[in-house]
């Protein structure tokens, strides 16, 4: 992160010192803190909780857990890096951050959105079904 941060500015100051300007400050300093809250949201998901007397109460979530929420973090860090890398080099290469948010429509989705507004319809009861479970409510009471 800091090595590729630093080589970042090295760069576009020596290269590209014409086209740096604050909006690429503002972008670096949005990866940084996407760095930096992917970092945090991983170590406190792998934090081991331990009782009073010490003892291992939960050890944490596996980080390389396959289709968890640290996957799709990793994700982040991953395409971060890809983006300030290339963005060394060109200042549209910053578009291809909004895939992240682009994915996380696409996840919600096909998860929960489309599964919920697509749902086949609850079969109708049958009338004579109807009449006999009115019944049982009648005898009860």
């Amino acid at each position: 992160m800091s090595v590729g941060t630093g080589l970042h500015i090295l760069v576009r100051l020596l290269w590209y010192y014409h086209s740096f300007l604050w909006y690429n400050w503002v972008l670096l300093l949005s990866s940084i803190l996407t760095y930096l809250g992917c970092y945090k949201f991983l170590s406190t998901m792998a934090k081991a909780t331990f009782s009073e007397t010490g003892s291992l109460v939960d050890g944490g979530i596996d980080l390389n857990m396959e289709s968890g929420m640290a996957e799709h973090v990793k994700d982040i860090i991953l395409l971060t890096a890809i983006v300030q890398f290339l963005g060394m080099f060109s200042d549209y290469c910053w578009l291809l951050w909004l895939a992240a948010p682009i994915r996380a429509f696409w996840l919600i989705w096909v998860n929960f959105l489309s599964p919920w507004f697509f749902a086949p319809a609850p079969p109708e009861p049958d009338e004579k079904k109807m009449k006999k479970k009115e019944r049982k409510v009648y005898k009860r009471y």
